[in-house]
């Protein structure tokens, strides 16, 4: 099997872990908001209103159109190494904030447990690789983890509005309702700046893998 052939297959297999570990997450949280008398469209603001739920129907959606159609304007963009590694950082910062500042906040079990280290740990450490094989391909730049910070800020936006109206937040670090806003936005300036820190961390790994595998 040559390398395209190889790393077609490990897209696909990651397209397909990550896509299984959405729905799974999906049918749990429908069946916990059916059995909290909420409406099937409640439960799926809730379910999407999470960073990592956004996060892993990324990868899963930019892998599913760079693997379906690679020479549409959609697939190029998706397979771009800036793309990759934003997407990469995105994901590892799911996998670090949950374990560092999550795992303790709740005792996950059975099918919930399993879909926990799905989304949260397989699926980061897997997608990191995926882009490691990647990154020989083009140099990035230092400016990279500023522009892939748009994403969690805007996430952040989006997230400090939707509770606001419904008054309910995904993460505690994040809840304004309970902590106010002073210190919502101290946390929220805190992990923007370890996400750049991470994002710097992963330019300097693949100028390091892009000399490499020239």
């Amino acid at each position: 099997m040559n390398a395209s052939r190889k790393n077609r297959s490990f897209a696909l297999s990651l397209a397909a872990l990550a896509g299984l570990s959405v729905i799974l997450q999906c049918w749990l949280s429908m069946q916990l908001a059916i059995h909290n008398g909420r409406s099937i469209g409640a439960g799926l603001a809730t379910f999407f209103s999470y960073f990592t739920v956004l996060t892993n129907t990324s990868i899963f959606v930019s892998l599913t159109l760079s693997l379906i159609g690679p020479a549409s304007s959609a697939g190029k963009w998706c397979a771009r190494p800036g793309v990759v590694a934003g997407i990469a950082a995105n994901i590892a910062f799911v996998g670090l904030s949950y374990h560092f500042l999550l795992r303790n906040t709740w005792n996950p079990q059975g099918a919930q447990l399993l879909a926990d280290l799905l989304l949260h740990y397989a699926v980061p450490a897997v997608y990191v690789l995926y882009w490691w094989s990647d990154a020989a391909k083009t140099a990035l730049r230092w400016t990279h983890p500023l522009l892939w910070s748009i994403y969690p800020a805007a996430y952040l936006a989006y997230s400090l509005v939707r509770g606001y109206l419904v008054g309910s937040y995904p993460y505690p670090f994040i809840d304004a309702g309970h902590i106010g806003y002073a210190r919502t936005m101290l946390n929220a300036v805190g992990l923007l700046i370890v996400f750049i820190v991470l994002g710097l961390l992963l330019v300097a790994l693949g100028r390091v893998r892009h000399r490499i595998g020239r």
